[in-house]
């Protein structure tokens, strides 16, 4: 892993950096909130780092980045103004985007306040409404439910979803009932268990439950502030640069209305569809996610 820390904006940001700086620059954003960044540097940058500046990194509070202290303000904005002082810190023109599950949504926002900053953005099985994508993780958990033997909660997990509740209770709402699946909780998400990433390699066992308890600082901020359960959607139709929705025939958070809204607003949007394939297809297809991302980015040299 090529990582250090930065100083953006008077925080100690955990940022890996692959490639020629004289490539085109590449900001791949993570999802959770607070998943990082690892399970993308395992297996993207050996795919993209020629033909790319590859940056990835830890958002603000999440793992290998500073802890975000009890009495210190954030929230969603911090990301977002986090990501251009990033690229001004790197002394990087324009870039590109690469924005995972909720850091699709980070990426639809930022490119929304600093269209200038970027050139193109990437939405890899976002959500961009955490209500709809909570009814959508309801229906996945209740089918999974009920193939494991808990038939009451795959009926309460349908239930709720008739309900009409706020995206915050949705997510609170859906947490538990996605927690009884126990081990078999990932097949909500993970389609294709064959190219699994090594998580922690060379961390103590100590140290990943320090960086993961950093991250669920960072989420449960997010989630009491709110931000995050703000409805992004009528956002695309602002943006007014080239925008790619990746979706995958067994994920389970950018629902049919996403991609509706997608075909509908993004004035400059393409969609391609991964098969055999769950919520990560940066590593469950990579070779195809790399081949994808180079055709989509690179394009824009050609033009």
């Amino acid at each position: 892993m090529n990582g250090k820390l930065m100083n953006i904006r008077g925080k100690d940001i955990y940022v890996e950096t692959y490639g020629s700086k004289e490539n085109p620059a590449l900001l791949y954003l993570h999802g959770g909130p607070g998943e990082s960044c690892y399970d993308f540097s395992a297996h993207q940058p050996e795919r993209l780092q020629d033909d790319f500046y590859l940056i990835a990194i830890d958002q603000r509070g999440v793992c290998r980045s500073a802890l975000i202290e009890e009495d210190e303000a954030f929230g969603f904005q911090d990301l977002v103004d986090d990501c251009e002082a990033l690229r001004e810190a790197l002394g990087i023109e324009k870039w590109s985007l690469i924005g995972h599950s909720v850091g699709g949504y980070l990426a639809l926002s930022y490119v929304n306040q600093y269209p200038k900053s970027v050139e193109r953005v990437i939405f890899e099985c976002p959500t961009f409404d955490f209500k709809l994508t909570s009814k959508f993780l309801l229906k996945k958990t209740a089918r999974l439910l009920n193939k494991y033997g808990k038939p009451e909660s795959a009926k309460k997990a349908l239930e709720l979803i008739e309900q009409d509740l706020s995206p915050r209770d949705f997510v609170e709402s859906y947490l538990p009932l996605s927690d009884e699946l126990g081990e078999k909780r990932m097949e909500i998400y993970t389609y294709n268990f064959n190219n699994p990433t090594d998580y922690w390699a060379g961390y103590t066992e100590e140290e990943v439950d320090e960086l993961y308890d950093r991250s669920e600082v960072h989420y449960n901020r997010l989630r009491e502030e709110g931000k995050i359960f703000e409805n992004l959607l009528p956002t695309l139709k602002k943006v007014k640069r080239p925008m790619l929705l990746m979706t995958a025939e067994h994920d389970a958070v950018t629902c049919e209305h996403h991609v509706a809204a997608f075909e509908k607003d993004a004035e400059f949007g393409e969609i391609i569809h991964f098969k055999e394939c769950g919520h990560t297809p940066h590593y469950e297809a990579a070779d195809r996610f790399a081949d994808v991302v180079k055709e989509f980015l690179l394009a824009a040299k050609t033009l």
